[in-house]
């Protein structure tokens, strides 16, 4: 087999020889269909550096800054306050934070948030823009507003931004083969966070030509000079969320990139634009709204993303052979991503071969997956061929 052009090494036979290496030279193993010589591997890679780590820098005395004097100070004495995840603040109730890893959230006084509050962050952050978002300039921090019918805030979602390094290890054995990789999670999983750092990685380690599109000033930051931890990519700014599709155009006619890197993915010009980019050889790196792989297949605006479907009527013959319907569902296209992420938390991730997935899923069958966890000393784990089985891997 010829490893150079083809990501995936099978290694069912008699023998079978495994050696630990580090992330940067090792090459990840095929999913292939289940025989009788094929075993469960369970491979531990080292960190690439001596020692494994997440470093994380999130400015949260400028995050602060937006919030009244009395939360200020609790938030601050707060022992929890690396793992803070947003603050609420809703008129006329009680402002309450949340924080990473817990259900609910924790009240943060017991008087109510007065409209004044409300207009003082609103004039420490600025505008907002059209889908209601602000960020502070030169921090990764996103405000959002609820409006009322008349166009006035009454609340105000304040989600910190953190500048992690560290959690491209998960996946950087991925990027070395220039394969566009689509990540779908539920929110706060940490997608935003992990194109990021794949932003970095690329233009600085792999020296690739790499160009952001932020629809939300989330992945770049806020302000017109980009955050550092996106390092040398270039970043398009979209003056609206739905012109987000165009500016993606326009950055492979203008800038020619090697990569491309989108966030949010979640309408039908979205996914073209997405396929006519995959088509001109470029580098794709997205997310998209949903958890599992069958939610984007299932999706009618974004099942194209995955390969997309079609109804194909066979022959008795092969209905028989298939022991199917005459009416199948079949994919149509190549996936635009060739590998998809799903993250279930931050830590723990299933990756799926794009293709090879849809293709047994549609038949009814359980594709096989990689699972990619960090253990006790934070070093990346993966088990290969384990049998997908929804929620429960």
């Amino acid at each position: 087999m010829n490893t150079a052009t083809t990501p995936y090494l099978s290694l069912c036979s008699y023998n079978i020889t495994f050696h630990l290496v580090s992330t940067s030279t090792w090459k990840p193993l095929a999913f292939p269909p289940p025989t009788k010589r094929c075993h469960s591997l369970r491979c531990r890679l080292s960190s690439r550096s001596s020692t494994a780590h997440v470093a994380v820098e999130d400015d949260l005395q400028a995050f602060l800054q937006v919030l009244p004097y009395d939360l200020r100070e609790v938030l601050l004495n707060d022992p929890r306050r690396a793992q803070l995840l947003e603050v609420v603040l809703d008129l006329g109730r009680l402002p309450e934070a949340r924080y990473l890893g817990e259900q609910g959230g924790q009240y943060l006084r017991s008087t109510e948030v007065l409209k004044e509050e409300l207009e003082y962050a609103q004039d420490a952050v600025g505008e907002f823009g059209g889908d209601n978002r602000a960020g502070i300039e030169g921090t990764l921090h996103r405000i959002s507003a609820i409006r009322s019918r008349k166009g006035e805030i009454v609340g105000l979602t304040c989600r910190v931004g953190r500048a992690v390094s560290g959690h491209i290890d998960m996946v950087h054995d991925l990027l070395a083969y220039g394969k566009s990789i689509l990540f779908v999670g539920r929110p706060g999983v940490g997608k935003t966070t992990v194109m990021r750092e794949i932003a970095r990685v690329l233009s600085d380690e792999f020296h690739k030509r790499v160009v952001v599109v932020d629809t939300s000033n989330e992945i770049g930051g806020d302000g017109d000079i980009p955050h550092a931890a996106i390092g040398g990519a270039r970043r398009m700014q979209v003056p609206e969320p739905s012109l987000q599709h165009r500016i993606m155009i326009e950055a492979v006619e203008n800038h020619m990139p090697e990569v491309i890197i989108v966030d949010e993915i979640g309408t039908e010009a979205e996914a073209l634009a997405c396929r006519s980019i995959a088509e001109r050889g470029i580098m794709l790196i997205g997310t998209a709204h949903g958890e599992r792989l069958d939610n984007v297949l299932k999706n009618h605006t974004l099942s194209d993303l995955v390969g997309g479907l079609e109804t194909v009527t066979l022959g008795d013959e092969e209905a028989r052979a298939r022991r199917s319907q005459k009416s199948v569902l079949e994919r149509k296209a190549p996936p635009t991503f060739y590998f998809l992420i799903e993250m279930r938390e931050r830590h723990h991730w299933v990756t799926h071969l794009t293709e090879k997935s849809v293709d047994m899923m549609l038949q009814g069958k359980s594709p096989l997956v990689e699972i990619r966890r960090r253990d006790e000393q934070f070093r990346v784990v993966i088990e290969r061929w384990k049998t997908y089985d929804g929620d429960e891997i």
